[in-house]
């Protein structure tokens, strides 16, 4: 995920900084471990795994942004440490690097002098910075644990999904900035959260925070506003259909749903969102599916817009529910050697009566991709919306010693069954549809979607199914400088 002195190899050259969604209070994932600041025993495909914590690492396809983390596939694997300390037949090669350092410590008479740690980190910074690679990079003690407890199915803030649009429904202003022809709308609360609670609907524009104007301001300036901490209020100004209302929230922690599922089209049609790719939501998905299933509903909706993706054996795991047998993924190590991942036998819904649509956009990412790009490339499903995000290469996650944090560093490439490697390029959708000017609540990829089922739109959607409350794009500790843009205005999770 990051820079090296060598000249880089262009083949593991990476993408921009992951697609912009905007959280409004810190993602809370797997429960740390007392005395380590880690994860307790981490998950990986419904099987719990202890390891010591600083000799793991997670394995995955993974776009990290914001505060939260994108994972896009990944595993957990022991992490063969090596001895520590210089290998003798490498002190000729080190003696300038331990001479800078110690010429540092012992001479230099500048203010602040840095400690010892401070030197060691700059220097582990600056080998991942060398590789110049926006997926390979450090992190330091904090903002490491910080990473792992964003793979879980918690969040913390008030728990809105939120989009930047135009007053006017018919107006082609792209809007940058609250005001000037431009509003922050809410697309939908997230199911259970305390926005819900307060009864905040989709289409509320937010005015004002806690009285403050947001006019002028960018989406990251408003929601630095809602966030807060557990048990903290803020009180929002609601404009609701030209009545103003206030409403006050008490910000707290709250299950983010990873899956949520509805039926369409008078119960023909299962609608089944995604909104990550991991434990909880393979086992809220295969849920989801066997109710569909069991209730006889022939035609399915899988929606993976604004899915930044999760580990890839979960990826697998989804994909092979409509894919019997086969390939579902190929990974490539460094080496260029293939592993190629088939199917997990007995899937709930391969019988090809049961027809399937997958909406994605610029936001459906790595392991989302990967789920994506089987069921496409199998001709299990048709995509429907815009081109994918485009990131096709794996990091494994490795904690270092002695609270030292940890370092993303890429491993490996996945290309899709017809072994096409996807990064950068994304994957296209069967039928383009845009979103752009789409207002909050209604959504015409959905539509489209519908209508390549055979069915009609639906009148008048309750939220905009494509806006996720899953995790953001790439944390601010990642040097990976700008977000991919959206095709549309982004709903950002707050």
């Amino acid at each position: 995920m990051f820079p090296n002195s060598s000249t880089p190899n262009p083949e593991w050259s990476g993408e921009p900084a992951a697609p912009a969604e905007v959280h409004t209070g810190s993602e809370l994932r797997e429960p740390a471990d007392e005395g380590t600041g880690l994860p307790a025993p981490s998950r990986a495909g419904g099987r719990h795994r202890v390891v010591a914590p600083s000799r793991f690492s997670l394995i995955l396809v993974a776009i990290v942004a914001g505060s939260g983390l994108f994972v896009g596939g990944f595993t957990l694997g022991a992490h063969v440490a090596t001895t520590p300390g210089t290998p003798a037949d490498q002190e000729t090669r080190f003696g300038p690097f331990w001479d800078v350092y110690s010429l540092i410590q012992s001479k230099y008479a500048g203010s602040p002098r840095p400690s010892q740690d401070q030197l060691v980190q700059a220097a582990i910074n600056g080998m991942m910075q060398s590789l110049k690679d926006p997926w390979s990079y450090y992190q330091g003690p904090a903002d490491f644990a910080n990473s792992l407890l964003d793979v879980g199915g918690q969040a913390q803030g008030i728990g809105v999904v939120i989009q930047l649009q135009p007053v006017d429904p018919a107006s082609s202003t792209s809007c940058t900035k609250i005001g000037g022809g431009c509003e922050l709308a809410i697309s939908s609360p997230v199911p259970g959260s305390p926005a819900e609670a307060a009864g905040i609907q989709p289409g509320d524009v937010i005015a004002f925070v806690d009285g403050k104007s947001l006019d002028g301001m960018t989406v990251d300036q408003a929601t630095a506003l809602i966030k807060g901490p557990k048990g903290t209020p803020v009180t929002l100004g609601i404009d609701r259909n030209g009545t103003s209302i206030q409403v006050k929230i008490v910000r707290n922690v709250y299950d983010r749903p990873e899956v949520v599922s509805r039926t369409l089209a008078n119960g023909a049609v299962a609608y089944i969102d995604i909104s990550g790719v991991n434990d909880p939501a393979w086992q809220q998905f295969h849920d989801a599916l066997a109710k569909a299933v069991a209730a006889g509903q022939k035609s399915i909706v899988l929606d993976l817009r604004g899915n930044l993706g999760g580990y890839v054996q979960d990826a697998v795991h989804m994909a092979s529910q409509f894919i019997g047998s086969g390939t579902i993924v190929y990974q490539q190590n460094a080496g260029g050697s293939q592993e190629e991942i088939t199917a997990d036998p007995n899937g709930l819904a391969v019988d090809p009566s049961v027809h399937l649509v997958v909406l994605v956009d610029g936001n459906t990412a790595s392991a989302a991709e990967i789920v994506a790009g089987a069921l496409q490339s199998r001709g299990r499903a048709e995509l429907i919306g815009s081109k994918t995000y485009g990131k096709g290469v794996v990091q494994e996650w490795l904690p270092l010693a002695n609270n030292f944090g940890g370092i993303h560093l890429t491993v490996a490439r996945w290309l899709t069954p017809d072994k096409v490697w996807i990064q950068g390029q994304g994957l296209q959708p069967n039928i383009a549809v845009s979103s752009d000017g789409a207002r909050a609540g209604t959504d015409p990829v959905l539509d489209a979607g519908l209508k390549q089922l055979g069915f009609a739109p639906e009148p008048t959607p309750s939220a905009s199914p494509g806006a996720t409350a899953g995790p953001s794009a790439a944390p601010s500790t990642n040097p990976s400088p700008t977000a991919a843009p959206s095709a549309a205005p982004s709903p950002s999770p707050s």
